[in-house]
């Protein structure tokens, strides 16, 4: 598996990433046993970051992949952790929270980074963002919280999600140490980063971007939605001349060849397409197949 410096100072991921947001949605919930069976599968086939956030599973995630990690501490060391924090929803976990709301003042992150140190059971968070944009909170209020967490060693670096290129160059002038990362969603389904200057931005500041729902939340697969048609057609054309390639590892592949060099998050909770999808990384579409992705997705050429 490809490994990916996020920066020319951050911390370096494996380009594909086990994301957790649906790790609690099976009918029968996972033990920490079979979580921590999981995250030694990502770590056979070179997926070594895990990603995650306060919010997953209605704040219960980080607390499942904690007592994962504590049955074998060895797993941990092998790990790189993603967690983010800042949305903030009302829930029978929090009942007293009566409207959803975004939080990103420094108090609210550095609290809730001490919680995710605790229930994760880690002593630094390799990459702390802030999940969403706060239009409350000023860039100096939430740059103090983050500086902060950096200066105490709780965060080896920081990062945003969902930030348009405006948003991160606000927060991004009032950090000490520069931001490594902006965590956005990117597909053949979503292409407005290649449009909206976020990814020319990447660039610009040599971070890198990390595409989230990189398989369109599932809608790739939607027999119904035109695209999805178009895009199994385009599959089945090129599909030989990459080994048989599948379509989701034909959609990962598109995503990677971006030249920001975005990291991808894989969503799935099934070690068979995990395995699948660890193939995405030895894929290098050939200009015209991407292009020719791209109008599938679009059902046109380009302008």
């Amino acid at each position: 598996m490809t490994r990916i410096s996020l920066s020319p100072n951050g911390p370096e991921f494996s380009r594909l990433v086990y994301g957790t947001w649906r790790i609690l949605d099976e009918a029968e919930k996972p033990t920490p046993e079979a979580l921590l069976a999981r995250f030694r599968a990502c770590l056979d086939l070179g997926i070594t970051t895990l990603d995650t956030a306060e919010i997953y599973g209605l704040y219960r995630v980080e607390e499942a992949i904690g007592q994962a990690l504590k049955l074998d501490a060895g797993v941990r060391q092998k790990l790189e952790i993603v967690t983010k924090a800042g949305i903030y929803v009302p829930c029978d976990f929090h009942p007293d929270r009566k409207v959803a709301q975004y939080n990103a003042t420094g108090a609210r992150l550095v609290k809730s980074a001490e919680k995710s140190l605790r229930l994760l059971g880690i002593e630094q968070i390799d990459l702390f963002l802030v999940h969403r944009p706060d239009w409350l909170a000023s860039a100096d209020d939430t740059a103090e919280g983050l500086n902060k967490l950096l200066q105490e060693g709780k965060i080896r670096s920081a990062g945003v999600s969902n930030y348009n290129v405006h948003q991160f160059d606000l927060l991004n002038s009032r950090m000490t140490q520069p931001l490594v990362a902006n965590q956005i969603e990117f597909s053949l389904l979503h292409m407005e980063p290649l449009f909206d200057g976020t990814l020319d931005q990447c660039q610009k500041n040599r971070i890198r971007p990390m595409a989230w729902s990189p398989l369109g939340g599932g809608r790739l697969f939607d027999p119904k939605l035109p695209a999805s048609q178009r895009l199994h057609d385009k599959m089945r054309s090129i599909s030989a001349k990459y080994g048989d390639a599948t379509l989701e590892q034909l959609a990962h592949a598109w995503v990677l060849a971006h030249p920001s060099a975005p990291l991808s998050v894989i969503g799935t909770n099934r070690l068979d397409r995990l395995t699948s999808t660890a193939r995405s990384d030895s894929i290098q579409l050939e200009r015209e197949d991407w292009y020719g992705l791209w109008e599938a997705a679009q059902g046109n050429q380009i302008p």
